[in-house]
């Protein structure tokens, strides 16, 4: 079961369970579309891994399954992804 984890380890940004703006790799670090997308080139700094729109849990199922509290935060935030 995913974490939903409820911010962007890049800038701290809030990402509520039902957000369509998280975004996860396969280890389900979690970020903004935003910094996904314009900071990070569409991949995970910390895995590599492709970053893909985190899915919805729905909302009668979070009461039994509830979304991570735990807040993690890169120290210094993100660097920009490098060209290849």
């Amino acid at each position: 079961m995913l974490e939903l984890r409820p911010n962007c380890e890049c800038c701290d940004r809030d990402l509520p369970p039902e957000s369509q703006e998280a975004v996860i790799c396969s280890f389900e670090c979690t970020f903004c579309r935003n910094c996904a997308e314009t900071v990070l080139g569409g991949h995970c700094p910390n895995c590599g891994g492709e970053l893909m729109r985190r899915p919805v849990r729905p909302k009668e199922k979070l009461v039994k399954y509830p979304a991570s509290r735990e807040r993690k935060l890169k120290a210094g935030g993100c660097a920009p992804a490098r060209a290849a």
